[in-house]
């Protein structure tokens, strides 16, 4: 079975060198071995050559977890990363695109049907108006201003992700600024998951971060 049809983004880490405390693989590791799904990386500030590094590192550390085919990793934005990744024999498993980012379509038609392909929405228009057969889930946010992601155009109130949750065809994963406080309240809007940058990978013990994130969700 192909990692994209057992996809788990409940507990969803975003990560680049910008936002890290420690190597980024390292935190990688300390959140996959504290049960962290999904891993994406994302930098603004590293060349293709410097994410496809980071990626082999990210896979192997995702590997040297035991977790290699239940946690799936991923690339913002960078389809042509992605590429050169995989020629390079890296084990990455799709991308996530925003709206202004290379269309899904074209996402789908280079990666293959294994392939995971996220999008970036926060609007029932744009729910609503997506082509949802060439999409996996959609990434929703910012539930709080953020300055790892200074581009997010809303805040979303809890009662306007519920609402989104209800139009949705596909899961849902909900980030930007979010904390351990805001788990009990973003699980009950009936989200399949969460994700953070600065909450893991800003953390004096990212390792901890990571737990006391993923013990919140399941309870």
């Amino acid at each position: 079975m192909s990692i994209r049809k057992r996809l788990d983004i409940s507990a969803y880490l975003v990560i680049g060198p910008e936002n890290c405390t420690q190597p980024v693989e390292e935190i990688v590791a300390a959140a996959v071995g504290e049960g962290f799904t999904c891993v994406q990386i994302r930098s603004k500030i590293s060349s293709a050559r410097e994410m496809i590094s980071l990626l082999e590192k990210s896979a192997r550390a995702i590997k040297n977890s035991g977790k290699r085919d239940s946690v799936a990793l991923l690339v913002d934005d960078r389809l042509d990363v992605v590429l050169a990744a995989r020629e390079a024999g890296i084990k990455v498993d799709g991308v996530h695109v925003g709206q202004s980012d290379i269309p899904v379509e074209v996402c789908r038609k280079f990666l293959g049907e294994d392939s995971i392909v996220g999008l970036s929405a926060n609007t029932k228009e744009i729910i609503l108006s997506a082509d949802v057969s060439q999409i996996d889930y959609f990434g929703v946010g910012a539930l709080h201003a953020t300055p790892t992601k200074a581009d997010a155009e809303k805040v979303l109130s809890f009662e306007e992700i519920s609402e989104l949750v209800k139009v949705s065809p596909r899961p849902i994963v909900v980030g930007g600024g979010v904390k351990l406080k805001d788990i009990p309240a973003l699980r009950a809007t009936g989200v399949q998951g969460f994700f953070v940058v600065s909450a893991v990978a800003s953390a004096d013990n990212p390792r901890l971060a990571a737990r006391e994130l993923v013990n919140a969700w399941k309870k």
